[in-house]
């Protein structure tokens, strides 16, 4: 059979494939852009491999659709089992390609099954910033009926180069913990069956070539379960590539396929790039390209201050006012209202799914709270958390069956509550009711969806109905922003991202904390959705004491907030947070538009992040440890022009302490005029002696 050989090119990046008509499609070359003209078929050749001993007589590739025939031995693509009879196991597939469409950076393969009738459709296309977008389309035109039990979204023959893999693991107010390996003999393969992706971040990967630093990112773009597979050919059945799967989970895999119908994926996406921060920018240019609703519309992102730290359930309308009163003072431009405020929510054992304003702690309604917030020249927020219900609450006493639950057995709560059957178009309609009617009678800019609960039993169509109900109030009220939270960072992926304005990456506000989870977040997604917020002294999780200076420089990059009780705060405190917010607002159209760059340094215990922008910069470098050395390593900086010349100040409030070992103070203020080159070859001196030190670096690039 012939094979034709086809490329797709973005701006820096090539992809070539192999398509044998009849046969099977595979990826032969994923790097940056090949010269036009370039010979195809010669790149296959370069890395053909002859057959070995141990291998059956036709050597068998996986491909882009792996399948259990010709001897490879790797998880196949599609999994399928015949409805009628399911202990008969898995039935076997052999899927033909058929179709091939080729436009722009954009391509449709499709396959058939003669024997069962079953289709498979795979397109990719390369987005913004060179990310790669996956789909696969699987259809019935038989006369069986299956269950699907794996549907891939994304399948990746990986480039024998990337032997190393980086992995994300976590907890509640502990996620996205990185961890990086080599590519184990064994393979790879997390998957989540809470619900929900969960804390450990498991459908977010990077590979990563060793010798030269080379990377390539997935992730699967879907808010419930997932499954991720990496297989190894460590018997050297195929070509010795790995292959990268990802697909839904859970669940919500287990598909009936009749004859006549079709399922879709989720979106999966992957991206290659020279570097773990030219990676980050290009998942940063394509969330804010195309998958954050109306990106370029957005205004400044407005510090928020949340009352939970503050208040907890302790409100009143006189408390409320008076925090508000106490949070404009501070810059402060969104005031948001946390739990507590609907039904006899007096705690977290009741009323959850109750969505009306207990009359107990406003007696006069939301009304003069909110009036009062705009007269302090800030907007109002609000907490829900709808696809929740309490047993102790008048809905559930009214519809017990609209929770999940199998009928007869114990309904066993998590957090004193159980979770709605989104799937039901009546539970989604009394959610919107409720919700609709909160939004049109009060002046809401902002809500805060949370979601605190694991799924058990989990459902399918759980997610499905979710996001219908999102996108059913953003079309009702389109300037509302939404958060989405899941006891933090429990549901964060471009899937929520592509209808709300931003996320909670962790309930831990500890800024120490926040030093490791910002950066991992920030891997993937944009400063600007990464709600980033000065928290209490003690934090109320870890029990560590920080300065102000420090909790209120590192929740600048992000989106700011204040999660703690201004009244609580010395007066110096309050001036510390409040010359920060100010720094905040001056800074955050550079750090919510520009590339992130992670600076790296000698002192493990130093974090360093960058970000430019039209010819300004702003960085944060944070020493978390004692130093075991008097006179830290340079700071040296990322992501500037060599040739030209930059104005570098140091913004005020310094840290108090460290601020003593700086050398020549007013010449800091003055600002230092230095090259690039010399800026990122040689670096800045600074003080990063002591435990909890962190120095904003501010650039601005000279006029030639």
């Amino acid at each position: 059979m012939r094979v034709e050989f086809v490329r797709l090119d973005g701006e820096r990046l090539t992809l070539v494939l192999a398509l044998e008509m009849g046969g099977a499609a595979d990826l032969v070359y994923c790097g940056a852009r090949l010269p036009e003209g370039e010979d195809l078929a010669m790149i296959a050749a370069a890395t053909a491999r002859g057959r070995h001993e141990s291998q059956p007589d036709v050597p068998p590739v996986p491909g882009l659709l792996p399948e259990g025939k010709a001897g490879w031995s790797g998880t196949p693509a599609v999994l399928l089992v015949d409805h009628a009879n399911p202990l008969a196991g898995e039935v076997r597939t052999d899927f033909r390609l058929i179709d091939w469409d080729l436009a722009a950076g954009d391509i449709r393969i499709a396959w058939h099954d003669e024997a069962l009738g079953a289709g498979l459709t795979m397109r990719w296309c390369i987005q913004s910033g060179d990310v790669v977008r996956a789909r696969c389309h699987v259809s019935n035109d038989g006369v069986r009926i299956f269950t699907l039990v794996a549907q891939p979204t994304l399948v990746l023959p990986i480039p024998a180069r990337f032997t190393g893999l980086t992995t994300f693991s976590g907890r509640w107010a502990g996620e996205m913990r990185e961890t990086r390996r080599p590519m184990a003999p064994d393979g790879f393969s997390p998957e989540s069956r809470t619900g929900k992706p969960g804390f450990g971040g498991g459908n977010w990967l990077v590979l990563d070539d060793p010798t030269r630093g080379e990377v390539l990112g997935a992730h699967l773009a879907w808010s419930g379960d997932y499954s991720t597979r990496i297989d190894c050919d460590t018997q050297g059945q195929g070509d010795g590539r790995a292959v990268l799967q990802m697909a839904i989970g859970g669940e919500a895999a287990g598909e009936c396929l009749r004859p006549g119908n079709s399922l879709d994926a989720a979106e999966a996406v992957f991206a290659l790039a020279p570097d773990r921060s030219a990676l980050a920018q290009a998942l940063h240019a394509y969330a804010r390209a195309e998958v954050l609703p109306a990106r370029a519309n957005w205004g400044p992102r407005k510090v928020h201050l949340n009352s939970w730290e503050a208040l907890g359930f302790n409100l009143s309308e006189a408390g409320l006012i008076a925090l508000a009163e106490d949070a404009a003072r501070l810059g402060i431009e969104r005031f948001v209202l946390d739990d507590g405020w609907f039904g006899g929510r007096r705690n977290d054992q009741t009323s959850l799914g109750d969505w009306f304003v207990s009359p107990d702690v406003f007696p006069n309604g939301l009304g003069p709270l909110i009036a009062r917030v705009h007269d302090l020249g800030m907007d109002f927020g609000l907490w829900v958390e709808p696809e929740m219900v309490s047993p102790d609450s008048d809905l559930y006493r009214a519809h017990p069956d609209w929770c999940l639950h199998h009928e007869g057995r114990e309904r066993p709560t998590m957090r004193g509550q159980l979770a709605l059957d989104m799937a039901r178009a009546e539970v989604r309609d009394y959610l919107f009711q409720r919700l609709d009617g909160l939004l049109r009678e009060h002046a809401i800019a902002y809500l805060k969806w949370d979601h605190n609960r694991d799924l058990f039993p989990s459902a399918p169509r759980q997610t499905e109905g979710f996001y219908a109900l999102l996108e059913a109030l953003r079309a009702a009220h389109p300037n509302v922003e939404i958060e989405s939270c899941s006891s933090g960072g429990g549901r964060i992926d471009f899937g929520v991202l592509s209808r709300v304005h931003r996320v909670w990456p962790s309930d831990n506000n500890d800024a120490i904390e926040r030093l490791r989870i910002i950066p991992a977040w920030s891997q993937f997604l944009p400063l600007e959705v990464l709600g980033s917020h000065v928290g209490p002294s003690p934090n109320p999780i870890t029990g560590r004491r920080l300065a102000m200076d420090f909790r209120a420089k590192v929740a600048m990059f992000g989106h700011m907030g204040v999660e703690a009780d201004p009244a609580r705060m010395t007066d110096k405190e309050r001036e510390c947070l409040a010359a920060h917010i100010a720094l905040y607002k001056a800074w955050r159209g550079v750090l919510h538009e520009g590339a992130l760059w992670r600076l790296d340094h000698s002192d493990p215990n130093v974090t360093g992040m960058m970000v430019t922008h039209e010819g300004k910069a702003l960085a944060l470098v944070a020493q978390t440890a004692f130093s075991p050395v008097f006179d830290a390593a340079p700071v040296r900086l990322a992501g500037l022009d060599p040739e030209a010349r930059y104005r570098v100040t140091l913004p005020e409030p310094w840290p108090p302490r460290a601020k003593h070992y700086l050398a020549a103070p007013e010449r800091w203020r003055e600002g230092l005029t230095l090259s690039g080159a010399a800026l990122m070859t040689q670096g800045l001196a600074l003080p990063l002696t002591h435990p909890e030190t962190a120095w904003l670096i501010a650039l601005e690039r000279l006029p030639q």
